[in-house]
């Protein structure tokens, strides 16, 4: 998860016999090199690198205006002003030629996209650089849309996963399936291995989609409590409290789907955002961290960007090495080997 994600958790994960990640999507391309570089003077083993494959936000200064009027009470509870005006706060992979290049240069082993696909001559560009390709897909369609566009693996995202869901059109109709039962419809359409996720915290999670022919699962809500994460200290005692066992979709924190820890922030999509149209992503995020900012000045966490999936109560604090060889104990232990 972006925000959340570190060289140090993606090293220790991938020396301890996982596929690390770091997530750049929140990252211009100078600063992503310099995580890459970070996280490869602490593994000499693979380890992936997450991008954020969006269609460019559409400004609509209307609506953002609409927007941040609406937040404004909101913001002077805690002795702060709205900004001013909204701008786009990343780039999209897929309009970013300088990320293209920093990762061309520095040629990870494995590359993932979020939230669609890129153009298909950046796709050529990585795959001829002997780049690993993953796409994230909630449906069928999209998992063959990636696989025909010359994506290595398909990662299944159900709707129990925490952080975006990696919908390629977030204003089309999401069919909300569940990692079980796409992760059987990709294994038996698809020709490229299948990845899946969401909800998956433990050893038996793993061996459930192993089960269903996945050929790895992925994990992210399970890393938050890892002392190597980068969640702060709110998010943390959120995740580890009993709020956990409530976990919600919404789109007023950023302007896209994401599951996360009901907070006041998602409290406000039920009353003063309710019905009102939100800006695109990631404009609206622009307004979201800087309300997250100012409350937490005044020492109330409950505004921040608090991704997880709908495992969060099974989550463990432990280092990130010590969690996967305890997911690979517990997954020798369901198999009996």
């Amino acid at each position: 998860m972006a925000g959340t994600s570190t060289p140090a958790m993606a090293a220790a994960v991938s020396n301890a016999g996982g596929l690390g990640s770091v997530a750049v999507g929140a990252l211009d391309a100078r600063r992503a090199g310099a995580m890459i570089e970070t996280l490869r003077g602490l593994t000499t083993a693979p380890f992936n690198v997450n991008v954020f494959t969006h269609r460019p936000a559409r400004t609509d200064t209307a609506r953002q205006r609409e927007w941040l009027a609406a937040l404004a009470p909101i913001f002077t509870q805690y002795g702060a002003t709205p900004p001013a005006a909204l701008s786009e706060i990343y780039t999209s992979f897929n309009a970013d030629p300088a990320m293209l290049a920093t990762l061309l240069a520095l040629r990870p082993a494995v590359i993932s996209f979020h939230f669609g696909l890129p153009p298909a001559p950046m796709i050529a560009a990585l795959k001829h650089a002997g780049i690993i390709l993953f796409a994230t897909a909630t449906n069928p369609l999209e998992a063959a849309l990636a696989q025909d566009a010359g994506a290595d693996a398909i990662v299944a995202q159900g709707i129990e996963a925490g952080g975006h869901r990696g919908v390629f059109d977030p204003a089309a109709r999401d069919s909300a399936l569940g990692v079980v039962a796409l992760t059987r419809l990709l294994v038996r359409r698809l020709t490229v291995p299948v990845i899946a996720a969401g909800g998956i915290m433990d050893g038996a999670g793993i061996a459930a989609v192993l089960d269903l022919g996945a050929a790895a699962a992925q994990l992210g809500t399970a890393f938050v409590a890892c002392p190597e994460s980068n969640a702060d200290a709110h998010h943390r005692a959120a995740l580890l409290g009993p709020g956990a066992a409530c976990t919600e979709m919404t789109s007023v924190i950023s302007g896209r789907p994401a599951r996360c820890l009901a907070n006041r922030f998602t409290a406000l999509g039920h009353t003063v955002l309710r019905g009102r149209a939100v800006p695109d992503y990631p404009i609206a995020y622009d307004a979201g961290k800087a309300l997250a900012e100012a409350a937490r000045a005044r020492g109330e966490g409950g505004f921040g960007a608090q991704w997880a999936g709908q495992g969060a109560p099974l989550a463990r604090v432990m280092p990130a090495a010590e969690l996967v060889n305890a997911l690979a104990q517990e997954l020798r232990a369901v198999r009996g080997c």
